[in-house]
């Protein structure tokens, strides 16, 4: 199936609420404002019952009870509420998804999450934006396991959808990646142009004319976490290591190994983002 051909099936494919691209749009403005960003929240109940499910969950550990989408603004701070708003639109959306272990690649996309937010200040990237990056850039992945679920099976034969070698593989026999379609579906859904480039252009974010950050940030932070999905030891993360990207952000394997997650994504953490 064509990409656009895929990107077109949108009663068949998962859609977000569209209160979740505005206040995304709010967080990302130059002086975001709690108040609009509540009132937001607040239009849509089923939105807000399960963003305060999930702030009072072990994800966010905090030490005392969230009991309204302001208290969730005052006690986590936009860059967690970013999380909370992304989380749930994404988690309500991927329900099911034919030959897809959804518990594992959760926890992978929040372990890239969390990479991402860690080496983004490093670079003076926004670390909010770029948790919300990690978290999003392999939803392509769920689309066309989704969109069509014969043609990835086959794929998914070959090449494990968590292998280092998968993009290359999808573009063999497609022609495009789940890079391509986490950017369609990011645009789809209205998510800042910020995150839109960093996924379309994540696997080659420094190629040609293109010189994207965030994206490099994404290409580190995926390797990371598909290492550790892999239990890759230091011989095999040396072996891997992106180091033309690593170059590029003016890192090296040892920076990159010290902006490890301080705690990899616990089951706790992993149940109340899937619940």
């Amino acid at each position: 199936m064509e990409l656009q051909a895929l990107l077109a099936k949108s009663n068949a494919l998962p859609s977000i609420p569209r209160v979740v691209s505005e206040v995304l749009s709010e967080l990302d403005a130059d002086d975001p404002s709690p108040r609009k960003i509540g009132q937001l929240v607040a239009t849509d109940p089923a939105l807000t019952a399960r963003m305060l499910k999930l702030a009072n969950s072990a994800f966010f550990n905090v030490t005392r009870q969230i009991s309204s989408v302001d208290d969730a603004v005052g006690i986590l701070g936009f860059s967690h509420v970013r999380t909370l708003v992304t989380a749930v639109a994404l988690s309500s959306s991927f329900k099911a998804v034919p030959g897809v272990n959804l518990e594992q690649f959760w926890r992978y996309s929040l372990n890239t999450a969390k990479a991402c937010r860690a080496l983004a200040p490093g670079l003076r990237l926004n670390d909010g934006a770029a948790f919300t990056a990690g978290l999003v850039h392999a939803v392509g992945d769920l689309v066309m396991h989704i969109g069509m679920p014969e043609v990835v099976a086959k794929i998914d034969f070959s090449v494990a959808p968590l292998d280092l070698k998968r993009a290359d593989a999808e573009r063999a026999h497609l022609g495009y990646t789940y890079a391509d379609v986490s950017a369609g579906f990011a645009k789809k859904w209205d998510f800042p142009d910020t995150i839109v480039k960093a996924l379309q252009h994540q696997l080659l974010p420094f190629e040609g004319d293109t010189h994207e950050p965030m994206a490099g940030v994404v290409h580190m932070a995926s390797w990371r976490a598909r290492c550790q999905e892999m239990n890759m030891d230091r011989e095999g993360l040396t072996k891997t290591f992106p180091d033309v990207v690593a170059i590029l952000l003016g890192l090296d394997l040892e920076q990159v190994l010290d902006k490890d997650p301080s705690e990899w994504t616990s089951a706790g953490e992993l149940s109340a983002f899937i619940s």
